[in-house]
C-alpha cells in the first residue's frame, strides 16, 4: 500500500537532478536574488558612505558644515577629531568631525557670497 523509504528515494534519482549539480540548480534562484541585493542596495551604499567618509577627512578652513543635529556653518577651525564651527558672528562651537553629516567645500563661486 504504502512505498518504503528505499522506493521514494531511488524514484527521485531517476530524474536527472543528482549530486552536485542538482543542488547547485536548486540553490541558483537564491544566489541570483542575493546579487540583485548587493548591486542594488548594499554596493551603492557603501559607495555613499566612502565618498561622505572622504569628504569629511579633507575638511578644512571656510567649508561650510551640516552636523548630524541639524547646525549649519562655517569651519573654522580643524584639528584631527574635532571641527571648530562658527554657526553666527562670533558664536563658535566644537563639534566631533564624525557627527558632520554634509561638507560643501569652499569654491570661487560661494567665496564671494555676502554675510
Amino acid at each position: 500500500m504504502f512505498s518504503t523509504p528505499a522506493f521514494a528515494q531511488t524514484a527521485g534519482n531517476s530524474a536527472g537532478l543528482n549530486g552536485f549539480s542538482g543542488q547547485l540548480l536548486s540553490m541558483l534562484p537564491f544566489l541570483v536574488v542575493f546579487l540583485i541585493i548587493y548591486l542594488m542596495l548594499i554596493r551603492p551604499q557603501q559607495k555613499r558612505f566612502k565618498d561622505q567618509r572622504r569628504a569629511i577627512d579633507a575638511v578644512q578652513k571656510g567649508d561650510t558644515v551640516i552636523t548630524a543635529g541639524g547646525i549649519i556653518g562655517k569651519v573654522s577651525k580643524v584639528s584631527d577629531r574635532e571641527v571648530e564651527i562658527e554657526i553666527s558672528k562670533g558664536i563658535k562651537i566644537s563639534v566631533v568631525k564624525a557627527t558632520l553629516q554634509s561638507v560643501q567645500p569652499l569654491t570661487a563661486a560661494n567665496s564671494n557670497t555676502v554675510e
